[in-house]
């Protein structure tokens, strides 16, 4: 049975839409918080903004309640216009929180003011979800064989166990949404089961009138707010697929990841790898591969003999002509495998065909040698050598297509968009000005936008400490310090777990995390990322006070833990990028060529950020206490110091290791127990949790936060 949510009515059927100040008091009140007065300014801001048309950036520290503040006004927008708002995120935790945890009470809380329930879909890229064409067999194995191994013995190996496991959830789900799936299953196995959108065949598909994807995008173009991603907003504005039913109203949350995940969106690459298996998916469909398999052998030597990293010159002459001879055999190729007129096109020619189109378009771009792309090879260990292309600056092309935006409705009339940009982490230094540039907001011909911090309404010099190890050697390059592996097993020990380490590398996630496992024995659990998934790994940390969970960036920005289950949190080194990251060094040396401070503008602004939402990561309510160690001398030694402590929040700071080892055996001693967890829940066709379903947990002070999320009265989960 397909569950879907209620279809927008007019508003020509409704009454009038109460003010901001009602429906923002229905909503607190509906989901039991309290007034507070930075939602309720931004909450002000997010109207006034759709009202002028004037863009608005929005910093709200953690316990503001943002996602109350832009959903209220966003809700009212859509009932009096009849177009839904889309709101963007940057994380799958946060998606999850808007559909399975806001937008269900603020629905509950405002069905009485608007006069029906405001309804909201999620929406993903099309890999995502479950392929029912490829379930049955419309698609060529990605696995020789592993369909079959699966079916006839389950207990042939973990991937056949896997196949068979999805097999029999893809019978069950609704959604086809892959989240709902606890636990996961490994990528080898769901790229049995899903296509990549150039692989679809659309409208062509036998399945295609019981296409999960077909289906959630046709029930989101019926909703108020429609939930999704980064990379999914950004693919559709800048393709201009129409893929988002058309909005006036955009809201970019964890706004301070925009660029990158907008820059990861567009960044190509070509590996010797995926030509090969372009000639793979072709050989039965063409007259011959065969020079494509010497290219891949080619591009592979070529590769291998260029040292890794930036190509500043270009490329060497040898690669540029394989380069080019890969684009014209793929063209080649791509005519061949284009069917005749009025035939029909199957799976299997169309995988072929949407590889071939990836490596003649990626050759092609970097043939261009376009003005702000940078081209560099790197050595996967598990690709092998890749070259990439990426634009040094997304900020054009970002003002362009999504603060001026000009795309049309179905009626061909022009829809205008408001964008509000919201993070708890927007304003560097004490000023909106670094991320604006980066956005296209600054310069010549940059459309009108407003700045806002709202602040926080926790009391951060009283419920935490920020400790800098002053004591310890400066970070190297041949991993941790003994002095430092010492430092982390003392405060571990101190708070008696409860520790989130953040390491700027997975080598140091794992060194750290071997490290304390020698050390800590039976004691205490350590968790490190990679050894599950990463809502796993977390709703474990959450439930047990005894464990440690270390990891690196993904950890330092989607991850909640509110409660005592997370009183230190540790920060190996300031998170620079790497000297050798091209892209960070191209745009340092462009800065630094205009008279600007490249080091400030890029490494200090990129660390800036990251230290902000690591050190976020410990106060998430008001009752939180606790301790942000940074075992890097820099954060008070360096010359760049006080921009890093301005970006953070205003913790207590110390450099004295007695005092704190002493307050985290306090605030062990006098931990509450954890909170909490709640289970993943099963969704419906639009993303909402199926009723009946474990549904996700609530939170006394009303706080936002991402699952997976602890609080009271929720299932725990081990």
């Amino acid at each position: 049975m397909w569950i879907v949510t209620a279809a927008r009515i007019s508003s020509a059927n409704l009454g009038p839409v109460p003010s901001l100040t009602d429906l923002l008091n229905a909503a607190v009140d509906g989901v039991g918080g309290s007034t507070r007065p930075g939602q309720v300014e931004m909450a002000q801001a997010v109207e006034r903004a759709v009202t002028t048309g004037e863009h608005l950036l929005v910093q709200a520290g953690t316990g503001t309640g943002k996602s109350l503040a832009y959903l209220v006004p966003a809700i009212a927008h859509a009932m009096r216009s009849g177009r839904p708002a889309v709101v963007a995120t940057a994380t799958l935790a946060l998606q999850a929180q808007i559909v399975d945890r806001d937008m269900p009470r603020l629905a509950d809380a405002l069905t009485g003011p608007l006069g029906r329930r405001p309804t909201y879909a999620l929406v993903k890229g099309r890999r995502n979800y479950v392929c029912q064409h490829k379930l049955v067999g419309g698609f060529p194995d990605d696995e020789d064989g592993l369909l079959d191994v699966g079916e006839v013995d389950a207990a042939a190996g973990r991937l056949g166990q896997e196949v068979v496991r999805l097999r029999e959830w893809a019978e069950q789900t609704e959604s086809g949404d892959r989240d709902e799936l606890v636990p996961g299953v490994s990528e080898r196995a769901w790229r049995q089961v899903s296509v990549s959108a150039d692989e679809c065949l659309g409208s062509k598909c036998p399945e295609f009138g019981d296409c999960f994807v077909e289906r959630s995008r046709t029930a989101a173009k019926e909703v108020d707010v429609v939930v999704t991603n980064h990379s999914f907003m950004a693919i559709d504005a800048f393709e201009g697929r129409h893929l988002l039913p058309p909005h006036d109203v955009l809201v970019v949350d964890e706004a301070h990841e925009l660029v990158d995940r907008v820059t990861s969106t567009i960044t190509d690459d070509i590996t010797p790898g995926a030509v090969r298996g372009a000639s793979k998916r072709a050989g039965r469909l063409v007259q011959s591969t065969e020079e494509l398999d010497d290219l891949a052998v080619a591009l592979e030597a070529q590769l291998e003999d260029v040292p890794e990293g930036r190509l500043r010159g270009g490329m060497p002459d040898a690669l540029a002509l394989t380069v080019s001879r890969l684009r014209e055999v793929t063209r080649t190729l791509l005519t061949e495998l284009k069917p005749e007129k009025g035939a029909e096109v199957d799976g299997g020619r169309q995988i072929a065909m949407a590889a071939m189109e990836d490596l003649f378009d990626t050759a092609g771009r970097v043939l261009e040698e376009r003005e702000l792309d940078v081209l560099w090879v790197s050595k996967d260990p598990r690709r092998g050598p890749v070259l990439r292309v990426a634009p040094m600056s997304v900020a054009m092309l970002v003002r362009d297509k999504v603060f001026e935006d000009d795309s049309t409705d179905e009626d061909g009339n022009r829809t205008d968009r408001t964008v509000v940009l919201t993070s708890a982490t927007l304003e560097l230094g004490g000023t909106f000005d670094a991320v604006a540039g980066t956005l296209g907001l600054r310069g010549d011909g940059a459309p009108p936008w407003r700045g806002l911090d709202v602040g926080s309404p926790f009391a951060y010099p009283e419920q935490a400490i920020a400790y800098v190890a002053e004591h310890l050697p400066a970070p190297g390059r041949d991993g941790l310090a003994p002095q430092t592996l010492d430092e982390i097993e003392e405060l571990v020990r101190a708070a008696g777990g409860r520790t989130l380490g953040l390491f700027s590398s997975m080598r140091a996630a794992r060194e750290a995390a071997e490290a304390m496992r020698e050390r800590l024995g039976s004691e205490m659990e350590v968790l490190c990322q990679g050894e599950d998934q990463i809502t796993t790994l977390v709703r474990q940390f959450a439930a047990e006070p005894t464990t440690c969970l270390f990891g690196t960036l993904t950890l330092w920005q989607g991850v909640d833990v509110p409660g005592s289950s997370c009183q230190l949190v540790l920060i190996d080194r300031i998170p620079f990028p790497r000297p050798d990251d091209p892209l960070s060094s191209a745009r340092t040396e462009e800065i630094g060529r205009r008279g600007g401070n490249g080091f400030m503008a890029v490494s200090a602004t990129h660390a800036a950020l990251r230290l902000s939402q690591g050190a976020g990561r410990l106060v998430r309510r008001s009752d939180d206490r606790g301790v942000v160690a940074f075992l890097d001398n820099r954060m008070v030694k360096a010359r760049y110091a006080g921009f890093l402590q301005r970006s953070l929040p205003p913790f207590w700071p110390t450099t004295d290791k007695s005092l704190v080892l002493g307050a985290l055996r306090r605030l062990d001693e006098t931990a509450p127990p954890p909170l909490p967890v709640a289970d993943p829940a099963r969704r419906g066709l639009t993303g909402a949790v199926v009723e009946g379903a474990v549904a996700a947990s609530l939170d006394e002070d009303g706080a936002e936060h991402p699952r997976p999320v602890s609080a009271p009265g929720a299932k725990v989960s081990r």
